[in-house]
C-alpha cells in the first residue's frame, strides 16, 4: 500500500514533537488565564502556533482550560482528542537525557510527552497534512482538541462541554493499537473511619497505581514479621517497624501487581480488632477483584471489576483507605455503590467519593471501528481485534470516539518513566496508519 508520508512529514513531525517537549507542561500553580501553571499554557500556545503554521485555524479559550485547531468542509465534525500536558520528570538523574529536550539518540526520540501525548498529537497533525499534501479533499471539518488537565481531573474538558459544540466520531492518539472500543468505567472513593492509639498503618501513594511499600509501627512487630514469613511475603523489620514490600503496576492492570497495603493487613488482622484494618485484612485480602466486598462483577465485553486498594492510612486521628475501581461496562454504578456503602458500613467505614468517569463501549461492527480496524490491519497485517482497556482516554468525553494508537504491540511503555522514549519508526508507521485511516473517514 502506498503511503502519504514522506520524509519532509517525518522530519517536521520530529521538529514539532521537540519544539512541545521543550515545554515542562506539568500542573503547577494556578494564575488568571491559566489553571494549570504558565508552563500548560504556554505549551497549549506553542501547539496553536504549530497547527496555524500548517493552514488550521485555531482558537484558545479565554480563560486557558483547552484550544483547538480545525481544517476542512463540511457538517460533521471528526474529532482528534489530545492532551498537552504531562507528568513531572521526576528525579533528572535517572534520565540519560534532559527531560524537556526532545533528543534524538539511535533514531529514537527521548523526552516527557513523546509517547503520552505530545508525540501521538504532532503525529496525528503531520498525518493530516499529508492527506492535503497529497490533494486529498476533506468532505468533514477535522477538530484538534488540545485538553490540558489530562493527568489530573480533566477540568479543561469539562470546560470545553459547556461552551463547544461535541464532535460526530472521533479518535483519541493516547492509547494503543489496533482500536480500543471499550474503556471500563473508572470510579475512585474513599473509606473513611475512627481511628486507633495501638498502631500505625500508612501505604501508597496515588489512587491509580498498585502500592509498592505499605509501613507498619507497632508493639506486636516481631509476631507480625513472623506471620509474614509465613505467608511468604516480603518485608523488612526494624525494632517496631515493618515495612512491606509490593509490585506496582497501574490499578487498570491491580491483578498484575502486588498490593503491599493489603499484604501487610492481612498479616496484622490477627493481632488486632480494628473495624478499618479487618475490612482490608479479613475481607478484602488480596482480591483485585473485590469479590468479597461487591460480589462477581463482569461482563463478556470488558471483563471483571479492577479493585485496588491504593492508599491506607490509619493513625490515631482516622482510618482513611483509597480505593481505585475499573467498572466493566455493562455495570451499572449505582448497584456497585450500593453494595460498597453497605458493605463498608458493616466495618464502621463511611463512603465518600473522589472522582467518576462513565465507561466507553463503541461495538465492534460500528462503522467507526471498522475502518479504523480496516486501516490498521492493511498497513501491519496484524489481525487481533479491537481492545478493551481499563484506562483512561479522553475519548470517553465525546459520543462516538475511541482510543486509536498510538503504542504497538512490541512498543516499550515508558510513559511517566524516566527515560520517556519513542522510536522514529513507531513514529513512522503511526503516521502512515492515521493518514490512512483518517483519509478513509473523512475524504471523498
Amino acid at each position: 500500500m502506498k503511503t502519504l508520508i514522506t520524509e519532509t512529514h517525518k522530519q517536521q513531525a520530529i521538529s514539532a514533537i521537540q519544539r512541545l517537549v521543550n515545554i515542562p507542561s506539568y500542573l503547577q500553580e494556578s494564575v488568571p488565564g491559566a489553571p494549570f501553571g504558565q508552563s500548560i499554557l504556554e505549551a497549549l500556545k506553542e501547539c496553536l502556533t504549530l497547527f496555524q503554521e500548517e493552514g488550521f485555524e485555531t482558537f484558545i479559550d479565554p480563560e486557558g482550560y483547552y484550544g483547538y485547531a480545525e481544517i476542512g468542509e463540511g457538517e460533521e465534525i471528526f474529532g482528534v482528542l489530545c492532551h498537552l500536558d504531562v507528568v513531572p520528570a521526576g528525579d533528572v538523574s535517572l534520565w540519560h537525557t534532559p527531560p524537556f529536550e526532545g533528543i534524538v539518540e539511535n533514531e529514537t526520540i527521548y523526552g516527557r510527552g513523546v509517547q503520552d501525548d505530545k508525540g501521538p498529537t504532532i503525529a496525528a497533525l503531520y498525518a493530516v497534512k499529508a492527506i492535503l499534501d497529497a490533494g486529498l479533499t476533506l468532505n468533514k471539518k477535522i477538530r484538534f482538541i488540545f485538553g490540558t488537565d489530562e493527568e489530573n481531573l480533566w477540568r479543561c474538558m469539562a470546560q470545553y462541554h459547556k461552551n463547544e459544540k461535541s464532535i460526530d466520531f472521533g479518535i483519541a492518539p493516547d492509547a494503543q493499537f489496533p482500536v480500543i472500543n471499550a474503556e471500563k468505567g473508572l470510579l475512585q472513593v474513599y473509606l473513611t473511619g475512627e481511628g486507633t492509639t495501638e498502631f500505625t498503618l500508612a501505604g501508597g501513594t496515588a489512587l491509580n497505581v498498585v502500592s509498592d511499600t505499605a509501613t507498619y509501627n507497632g508493639e506486636h512487630a516481631d509476631v507480625i514479621a513472623q506471620k509474614l514469613t509465613e505467608l511468604g511475603y516480603d518485608f523488612t523489620q526494624n525494632e517496631q517497624e515493618i515495612i512491606v514490600k509490593g509490585k506496582a503496576v497501574h490499578s487498570k492492570d491491580a491483578a498484575q501487581g502486588i498490593n503491599a497495603n493489603t499484604r501487610l493487613a492481612t498479616a496484622m488482622a490477627p493481632f488486632y480488632d480494628h473495624d478499618g484494618l479487618n475490612f482490608l485484612g479479613q475481607l478484602v485480602k488480596n482480591d483485585a477483584h473485590g469479590t468479597s466486598v461487591v460480589g462477581e462483577m463482569s461482563d463478556e465485553a470488558s471483563g471483571p471489576l479492577t479493585f485496588n486498594v491504593a492508599t491506607v492510612s490509619i493513625d490515631a486521628h482516622e482510618t482513611k483507605i483509597g480505593i481505585d475501581m475499573r467498572i466493566p461496562v455493562t455495570i451499572d454504578k449505582e448497584r456497585l455503590v450500593e453494595k460498597l456503602i453497605e458493605k463498608a458500613s458493616e466495618y464502621g467505614l463511611t463512603y465518600e467519593e473522589y472522582d467518576f468517569l462513565d465507561a466507553l463501549y463503541v461495538p465492534a461492527d460500528s462503522e467507526l471501528i471498522t475502518t479504523l480496524l480496516g486501516a490498521y490491519r492493511d498497513i501491519t497485517g496484524d489481525m487481533r481485534p479491537p481492545q478493551v482497556s481499563g484506562g483512561a482516554t479522553f475519548a470517553r468525553t465525546m459520543k462516538n470516539c475511541v482510543a486509536f494508537g498510538a503504542m504497538f504491540a512490541q512498543t516499550k511503555d515508558t510513559m511517566h518513566q524516566p527515560n520517556e522514549a519513542w522510536p522514529l519508526a513507531e513514529m513512522e508507521q503511526t503516521m502512515v496508519i492515521y493518514a490512512e485511516a483518517i483519509a478513509r473517514l473523512c475524504c471523498e
